[in-house]
């Protein structure tokens, strides 16, 4: 790379030389043009307008603007810019927009580095020289060492799949590719295809000027209403005068714009906080609040349901024709999982008389004629059809030029079946090159200004680390791709995002693969996790140089389940002191107060609480009956005895109380959670004695219970585990009472200081080494912990019940929950083993807060039915 800062892209006799080419001038590709001028490198960007502004350059249709307030979407890399510049609405029109843009290409002398009215048609790899080939629609070569795709998320116009769109002999029009000069619509007859933002932004100035108008909605969407007008006043407050501390602000939030979140759910809310919420998300008029207004809204579909409501009470008090409302009203999507849109009077233009409203579900379009459109049931003749179709969104401007990486893959049949990136960044098998705002990143989830920025500063930094060390060559290891994809589709996973057939999974475009494309774990923890990548040596990165030298910083970033993550991140804020360090009375407070603070777990039939004699005196139990007789409703349910965990410890029988009503919920079984006695002042053996006698108890009495006594099988988490596993045993060798099955999770099962999982989980994870040697110490002397009733892996392990183990890749105990699965099948035993992927010791119990922990919970529940089948 040059040390000087290039005023042309140098010349050389097979074509343009230059360090990196950047295709795209909107404000992508304009900050990183001139962020490596800066850096000394010398640069050629591509760009097919004829000027710069990118998807504002293009995107010209009546009533245009950002649905980001125009203080955050702006550049923050210059203060002087800042000051220059004052924008004129909260909401500013692609006009001004543009205007902007164009006195940033003006201030900074960028387009002396751009060639437009050009586009990039092939790249290819030289691997042995480490440069790209890129070949422009004018016929020119140009090469490069490093190659940038800053051509944005919204920037391929999706393709007309509508029979006979071609047979139209009026004025079409699509507001991707609107006319400069503007379209002038007084008096004709106007046809508008789709809702989506673009349309929901035109219609009601195109109705100004029809004379009629028609919309062929194929889907409603939710629209708050925008409220544009001068910036308001307390947006102006929060950044005037701390512009800095708000950028910075800006950086680490959910979604690049600074707001207090919520942390409160809103099935939990009364019904008049949440309506004065939503009211104030209404009248606000402001996406980003919208989201946030509850803490559950996308992970949550009760919680979502209430909003949902609200927004069809709004779209119905405003639309006149109960008829059309209801058209308008979105039931097929959780509100917030396709992008909400901002209108001015949008549901009001629904009023004026000579609007339409067409539901294609209902009545779908046939095809276009010469003259109009023919629906299933009839035809009307059109002077104009306006397309507001939308975008083959994030994927489509990138696999559109023919890219072929080592060993000539081809980009596009790599991603054939979705996108595979790192970070958003990067693509194995295509060294130098990088996306921004790429599939895997949260682009379109976000300020976008934001995630601009922060991917052109991380790409000039990495290669200027690059430059500093010799490398010629950077690419993302298929392992770290791998594990980036699979952490991007688990953060959409435990959201509602999936659920609606939107343009962030693709289903707009016909044979588009159905992939959830951005990444939802917000802006701060994505920025986090490459900065992360880059202090860990480029971790996921394999680097060479010009002879032949290879680098490869081995490892994925974010191993854990993003939930987990988050959980973990809370925590380690709080600065908590070690549990142990506490004594056993200051954890079993600080255990106490925390269970106060989770939420309760999904709603049962009944919820019964008792005592049962324990083997030295009367202990507690808790029961939760399910709804409607159990699962099979033709007689009394099954039971399942469970332990609590604790580490023989801590808890009691009400403190895995969500995890205990959500077994019963799934499973249609009744689940009585019992005590025992705790150490210290219990030790070994007595809470085994104690889960000995609460199981014998239990199935002498469960028809009093309400329950089968025919079908009973046990269960637990952790050191409850490690009871139910003994108890298991003890019956067996008791003669009774039949045990059904046994549900072990994450259990404590051989005393080992050795195992693998024990030193590679040693810290971090919540249930660290020390505080589990610490569980052990409480519980039981040395010479004790091997004894078959501490440690169930040293039984007999010969015809027990059948047995559903799970243990957790994160996990000290992980090995020795595996290692009795593997011994119980060894004894012959049936045996099912789940390893959580992704999961921490304390992540499957905890329900409603890690939500990705429901699917295991549901393999435990079928586990269970299977017991009782």
């Amino acid at each position: 790379m040059s040390d000087q800062s290039a005023t042309s892209a140098p010349q050389t006799e097979t074509g343009v030389d230059v360090d990196v080419v950047v295709v795209g001038a909107g404000f992508a590709g304009l900050y990183l043009l001139h962020k490596l001028r800066g850096l000394g490198m010398s640069t050629q960007g591509f760009e097919t307008g004829d000027d710069v502004g990118g998807t504002w350059y293009w995107n010209r249709y009546p009533g245009a603007r950002c649905d980001i307030q125009s203080t955050d979407y702006s550049y923050s890399f210059d203060p002087e810019l800042e000051k220059e510049w004052t924008w004129s609405e909260k909401y500013a029109a692609q006009p001004e927009i543009l205007r902007y843009v164009d006195h940033v290409a003006t201030k900074y002398d960028l387009r002396r580095d751009i060639r437009f009215s050009t586009s990039v048609t092939s790249a290819q790899w030289d691997d042995e020289n480490h440069r790209w080939q890129l070949t422009t629609s004018d016929g020119d070569t140009v090469w490069s060492r490093f190659y940038v795709m800053a051509t944005g998320c919204l920037s391929q116009p999706k393709q007309i799949d509508i029979e006979g769109a071609d047979n139209f002999e009026g004025e079409v029009y699509s507001t991707s590719r609107w006319p400069h000069e503007g379209v002038d619509m007084t008096g004709k007859r106007v046809a508008v295809i789709g809702t989506g933002s673009s349309a929901i932004q035109s219609i009601p100035i195109m109705a100004e000027q029809a004379s009629a108008m028609t919309v062929f909605q194929r889907t409603p969407n939710f629209a708050l209403p925008a409220g544009n007008g001068p910036t308001p006043q307390w947006k102006l407050d929060a950044y005037r005068g701390r512009e800095a501390e708000y950028r910075e602000e800006a950086r680490w939030s959910g979604a690049g714009v600074p707001r207090e979140q919520a942390t409160d759910m809103a099935y939990l809310a009364t019904e008049e906080e949440r309506q004065t919420r939503y009211e104030k998300v209404w009248s606000d008029g402001e996406l980003i609040g919208a989201g946030s207004s509850f803490a559950d809204l996308l992970l949550n579909e009760v919680s979502n349901k209430t909003f949902v409501d609200f927004l069809h009470g709004k779209i119905r008090s405003i639309v006149n024709d109960p008829e059309t409302a209801e058209k308008l009203c979105p039931t097929d999507h959780p509100v917030g999982s396709k992008r909400i849109c901002l209108a001015s009077g949008y549901y009001e233009t629904f009023n004026k008389p000579h609007v339409d409203l067409v539901d294609l579900r209902a009545n779908p379009i046939v095809e276009i004629t010469n003259n109009g459109i023919t629906t299933a049931e009839g035809s009307t003749e059109f002077d104009v059809i306006v397309y507001a179709t939308g975008f083959d969104a994030m994927t489509g401007a990138i696999v559109a030029v023919d890219i072929e990486g080592r060993d000539g893959i081809s980009l596009a049949d790599k991603w054939a079946d979705g996108p595979l990136t790192y970070l958003g960044l990067t693509v194995a098998g295509f060294p130098n090159f990088f996306t921004i705002t790429g599939p895997g990143s949260p682009s379109v989830l976000s300020n976008m200004m934001v995630s601009i920025e922060q991917h052109v500063e991380w790409i000039s930094d990495c290669l200027v680390d690059l430059r500093d060390r010799g490398a010629t060559a950077i690419e993302a290891a298929p392992q770290a791709e791998t594990a980036w994809v699979q952490y991007v589709n688990d953060a959409a996973n435990i959201t509602l995002f999936p659920q609606a057939n939107s343009w962030y999974m693709g289903a707009n475009v016909p044979g588009k693969p159905r992939v959830f494309l951005p990444f939802v774990g917000g802006v701060g923890a994505y920025r986090q996790a490459c900065d992360e990548v880059r202090e860990l040596d480029y971790l996921g990165f394999i680097r060479r140089d010009a002879k032949g030298g290879v680098t490869h910083a081995a490892g994925v970033i974010r191993p854990l389940q993003p939930d987990v993550t988050m959980v973990l991140a809370m925590m380690a804020e709080l600065g908590l002191p070690p549990l142990e360090t506490l004594g056993h009375e200051g954890a079993r407070a600080f255990s106490e107060a925390a269970n106060e603070q989770r939420p309760p777990g999904p709603e049962v039939g009944e919820v019964v609480d008792g005592t049962f004699p324990g083997a030295d005196g009367e202990l507690n139990y808790r029961l939760y009956k399910p709804f409607g007789g159990g699962s099979t409703g033709d007689g009394p349910p099954p039971l399942v005895v469970y332990y609590h965990g604790g580490g023989w410890v801590l808890g009691n029988h009400a403190s895995d109380d969500p995890f205990c009503r959500d077994l019963c919920d799934r499973t249609g079984a009744a689940v009585l959670s019992v005590d025992y006695r705790h150490a210290p002042e219990a030790r070994y053996p007595a809470p085994v004695d104690d889960a000995v006698a609460a199981l014998n108890w239990a199935a002498e009495n469960a028809a009093a219970l309400g329950a089968d006594p025919t079908r009973i099988a046990v269960a637990g988490w952790s050191a409850g585990a490690n009871l139910a596993a003994v108890v298991c045993q003890v019956a067996r060798d008791n003669g009774g009472p039949e045990i059904a099955g046994q549900l072990l999770v994450t259990p404590v099962t051989n005393y080992d200081q050795n195992s693998p999982s024990l030193s590679e989980n040693a810290e971090g994870y919540i249930l660290t080494k020390s505080l589990m040697d610490w569980f052990w110490d409480q519980y039981a002397d040395p010479e004790e912990r091997t004894e078959r009733r501490a440690s169930p892996l040293r039984g007999d392990l010969d015809n027990l019940p059948p047995a559903f183990v799970v243990t957790c890749q994160f996990d000290p105990l992980r090995d020795e929950g595996r290692a009795y699965a593997d011994a119980l099948r060894d004894a012959g035993n049936e045996v099912s083993h789940s390893n959580a992927r992704g999961h921490v010791h304390t992540s499957l119990h905890s329900v409603g807060v890690v939500i990705s922990g429901a699917p295991v919970r549901a393999e435990m529940a079928d586990a269970v039915q299977d017991f009782f089948a």
